[in-house]
C-alpha cells in the first residue's frame, strides 16, 4: 500500500485471498493458470514437484500474491535471463469497475487473437480493473545451479568485473551488486548444465557461496525505499550518488532497489541523475512527508494524456484507487 499516490478516497477495500486456486498446470505444455490471490511461494512449491518454476522474484518475498505482483509491476533478479512478467504472462482475466469480466490474451503459447490488452493491467496498481486469473508460460528448472561471489573496494572495479559475466558465453541468469560499508559485493547466479557452469565458474574465478542468498536477498525491504531504473550502460552516473550501504543493483537489468531514500534533497538529487540518463526513480516505500513533497514518480516517460484516455476508457468513473496511480 505504500507505493504510489495517496488515495484520494476510501470507500470500500477488496481484498483477493479467497482467489487462491490453480486452476490448470499443463507440464507438457509448459503453461498454467492460477487465480489472482494465490501465494506466489505456494505456486513455486507447485511447479517445483514437477521441475518447472515461474522466474518472478520480487523483493519482500515471501509475501506477495500472483495478482500483487503483477499489479505493482515488481520483478527481482532474475529479470535478467528471463525477463519481466509481461514476457511470459499469456492471458488475463480481469473485473472492470463497471462489472464486466474480460479476457486478453489466451492459455496458449502461441496465441495472437485480438489487442494485447493484459499488459495494460501491469504494473497499474489495479487503477484499471481486479486481476481475476493469470496465464503464464513457466520454465524448466535448470540441472544444476552455482552461486558465485566477487568482492571489492572500488565501485569501477565491480561495474568492470560486472560486465565481464555479462559478456561471457554464458552469461549469469541473475547479478546482483550491493553497496555494504566496507565493500561492494557481487553476485553471480549460474545455471544450465554442470560442465557449461564449471567452465563459466573458472573464467570467473570467483568464490562460491550458500546459494540460499538468493532467497534472503529477496526479503531485502525497507520503509524507505525507492526502485531506480536505468539503462545498464549508464549505471555509473546514477551509482556513485548513492550513500554506501543500503542499495543492491541488477547490474544487466539497470534496476536498483535503494532500501535508505529518506532525505528529501538525496532522493532529489537521485532522481535528477536517473531522470537524466533516461531512466526513473520511484518511491516504494516513503514516510508521507516525504512522498507529499517529492512525488512518487517524478517526470512521466510516457505521455499523460494517453494514459488518461486509457484511463477514462476501462474506468471513466475514477472508481479503481482514485489518486494512486499517476492518471
Amino acid at each position: 500500500m505504500g507505493m504510489g499516490g495517496e488515495p484520494e478516497r476510501t470507500d470500500l477495500i477488496l481484498e483477493t485471498g479467497g482467489l487462491n486456486r490453480l486452476l490448470e498446470l499443463s507440464s507438457a505444455d509448459l503453461t498454467l493458470t492460477v487465480e489472482a490471490g494465490i501465494p506466489l511461494a505456494e505456486l513455486q512449491g507447485e511447479l517445483e514437484k514437477e521441475g518447472q518454476f515461474l522466474p518472478l522474484d520480487p523483493y519482500h518475498e515471501p509475501g506477495h500474491s500472483i495478482g500483487g505482483v503483477l499489479a505493482s509491476g515488481w520483478t527481482g533478479p532474475l529479470r535478467l535471463a528471463y525477463g519481466g512478467p509481461r514476457d511470459y504472462l499469456l492471458g488475463l482475466k480481469v473485473a472492470l469497475p463497471d462489472g464486466r469480466v474480460t479476457r486478453s490474451g489466451g492459455k496458449v503459447v502461441k496465441n495472437v487473437s485480438g489487442y494485447d490488452l493484459k499488459k495494460l493491467h501491469l504494473g497499474a496498481l489495479g487503477s484499471l480493473g481486479v486481476i481475476v486469473e493469470a496465464s503464464f508460460k513457466v520454465f524448466p528448472r535448470p540441472a544444476a545451479e552455482v552461486t558465485l561471489r566477487w568482492t571489492g573496494s572500488e565501485l569501477g572495479a565491480a561495474l568492470a568485473e560486472a560486465r565481464r559475466a555479462l559478456a561471457a558465453a554464458q552469461p549469469p541468469i541473475a547479478l546482483v551488486l550491493e553497496s555494504t560499508p566496507s565493500d561492494y559485493l557481487l553476485s553471480a547466479r549460474l545455471a544450465g548444465w554442470p560442465r557449461a557452469i564449471g567452465r563459466m565458474s573458472a573464467e570467473l574465478g570467483w568464490e562460491e557461496i550458500d546459494p540460499d542468498f538468493w532467497r534472503t536477498h529477496q526479503m531485502a525491504g525497507s520503509d524507505a525505499w525507492a526502485r531506480i531504473s536505468v539503462p545498464p550502460a549508464r549505471l555509473d552516473e546514477v551509482l556513485p550518488a548513492l550513500p554506501v550501504g543500503g542499495w543492491a543493483c541488477s547490474v544487466g537489468v539497470g534496476s536498483v532497489q535503494w532500501f535508505a531514500a529518506r532525505q528529501r534533497e538525496m532522493v532529489e538529487d537521485v532522481r535528477r541523475r536517473a531522470e537524466a540518463a533516461g531512466g526513473h526513480l520511484v518511491l516504494l516505500q516513503a514516510a508521507p512527508d516525504l512522498k507529499q513533497a517529492v512525488g512518487p514518480w517524478g517526470a512521466m516517460s510516457s505521455d499523460p494524456a494517453l494514459m488518461a484516455s486509457v484511463r477514462q476508457a476501462f474506468d471513466p468513473n475514477r472508481t479503481m484507487a482514485p489518486g494512486r496511480f499517476v492518471v
